[in-house]
């Protein structure tokens, strides 16, 4: 039997010790950095997130949005809370966003919820000393997915001023093949509209796009192909690999300090902030 390039567990050997260290992580996050936690950002169970402040919080900060992962299917926020060392670390207010899990929910759901996280952030920015005009999102793998839901074309202007996609997924119909048939079983019709490949995106926005060198073959295949899409619509992107990274050790490292992904997370914020003057977004 061929070996599933999507089942990332068999081509991770070290899968479930990534995993632990990323949640141990992160509840020493919660434990240390300040933070308001299950803010509702919409009125479903699943519709709530993190905030996560700096050290040295103050008045008119950027603020970052992060989508975890888990193929729509597992996984929370509270798992992922360590991405917010780096985000509060170059001075910016983290959300950390919790969404519904498929199969339980279809796609439009989780698309929906995501929406609705970015409206309530630039709606309540100022409750959290944060501008809307310092607007960035990043994900990994499927919360990359969700994230490029977040700056369309239409409605405009998006708001965000800068992307971060990690080891994303940019053409859902491979998947429709894979382990995640029994396991989601998304439909012909939810990989038409919700396949990013297929929509138009804000030119205003600035998107990094980043895969682990040792990723499987579609992961790099769909990075490449969506950095040329992007650019064809006139946004600034860029795209680069992670020496020796895989699917997981790439996520994990978002929250380490000193690696080539944490250092390609704080220049996305870093950016968006250098961007806000010229920034459309009242």
């Amino acid at each position: 039997m061929a070996v599933d390039p999507f089942r990332t567990r068999d081509h991770v050997t070290d899968f479930d010790e990534i995993v632990d260290d990323i949640r141990a992580r992160s509840l020493a996050t919660r434990r240390t950095v300040t933070m308001e936690s299950n803010i509702a950002y919409g009125t479903g169970p699943d519709e709530t997130l993190d905030i996560f402040l700096p050290s040295n919080a103050g008045s008119d900060m950027p603020i970052h949005m992060f989508i975890h992962g888990g193929y729509w299917r597992m996984f929370s926020k509270e798992d992922y809370s360590c991405v917010a060392e780096t985000i509060t670390g170059v001075g910016a207010v983290a959300a950390i966003v919790d969404y519904s899990l498929m199969p339980a929910v279809r796609m439009d759901v989780l698309v929906g919820q995501v929406l609705k996280a970015k409206a309530f952030l630039l709606a309540h920015a100022n409750r959290f000393g944060a501008t809307r005009k310092q607007f960035s999102v990043s994900g990994h793998s499927a919360g990359a997915h969700l994230a490029t839901f977040l700056f369309h074309r239409s409605p405009a202007p998006s708001g965000v001023v800068a992307a971060f996609l990690l080891g994303g997924l940019y053409d859902l119909e491979p998947l429709q093949t894979s382990f995640l048939r029994e396991e989601i079983a998304l439909s012909d019709e939810e990989v038409l509209r919700f396949t990013p490949m297929r929509h138009e995106h804000d030119p205003a926005t600035r998107v990094a796009i980043m895969t682990g060198e040792l990723e499987t073959d579609p992961f790099r295949r769909q990075a490449n192909a969506f950095k040329k899409f992007l650019a064809a619509q006139g946004l600034e992107v860029r795209e680069s690999l992670v020496a020796d990274g895989n699917h997981m050790s790439t996520v994990r490292d978002l929250a380490v300090a000193g690696t080539p992904v944490a250092a390609a997370l704080r220049a996305a914020i870093v950016d968006a902030g250098a961007r806000s003057e010229r920034s459309a977004y009242p």
